[in-house]
């Protein structure tokens, strides 16, 4: 079962399409594929994406990476909050570096192991999420109760589940 919504795939090799479509499937509800980059900007105008998984080269013979650190930019400019892992058959640690300074989240070289391309993506996506701190859900569940309860604190506290004294404790907290 799917756990992640929608990811994009752009790479000029159509069997490099194909067996990350199949690979990511049962990630994603949705793997949406381009074969050539200048249709990306306008993709995610029409499609929320929730991570990009870019080549680096798209010319055939230029294996230089400059291609591929080209739309990173384009895309982080319009959609700085998407994710975005950059891959190639032509990794050195150099590129790896320069695309991650770029803005990328992180760098897959081709051919890929499946385990580690699913760890990679998913990390891609998970560390673009926001954690809230247990402490701070407490309190906004608190004070929700309390606002169902039109401030009526005995009733809040006996929902919570708490004394009334636990409950002005724990909104004094927040004070």
């Amino acid at each position: 079962m799917a756990n992640y919504n929608t990811i994009l795939i752009v790479d000029d090799n159509p069997a490099i399409l194909t067996a990350a479509k199949i690979c990511l499937a049962k990630v994603f509800e949705r793997v949406l594929t381009l074969s050539t980059p200048d249709n990306i900007l306008t993709t995610l105008l029409q499609e929320h994406v929730d991570v990009i998984m870019l080549d680096m080269n798209f010319s055939l013979g230029v294996n230089s990476g400059q291609e591929g650190m080209m739309w990173l930019q384009a895309i982080h400019q319009r959609h700085p909050d998407v994710p975005i892992v950059l891959m190639t058959a032509y990794a050195d640690v150099k590129l790896a570096v320069r695309a991650l300074k770029a803005g990328a989240s992180d760098f897959v070289t081709k051919p890929w192991d499946n385990g580690e391309l699913i760890r990679t993506i998913k990390d891609a996506i998970d560390k673009n999420m926001e954690i809230v701190p247990l402490e701070k859900m407490e309190t906004e569940h608190v004070r929700a109760v309390v606002d169902k309860c039109h401030g009526n604190m005995s009733k809040a506290a006996e929902m919570l589940g708490i004394t009334r004294q636990t409950l002005y404790a724990k909104l004094k907290k927040t004070l």
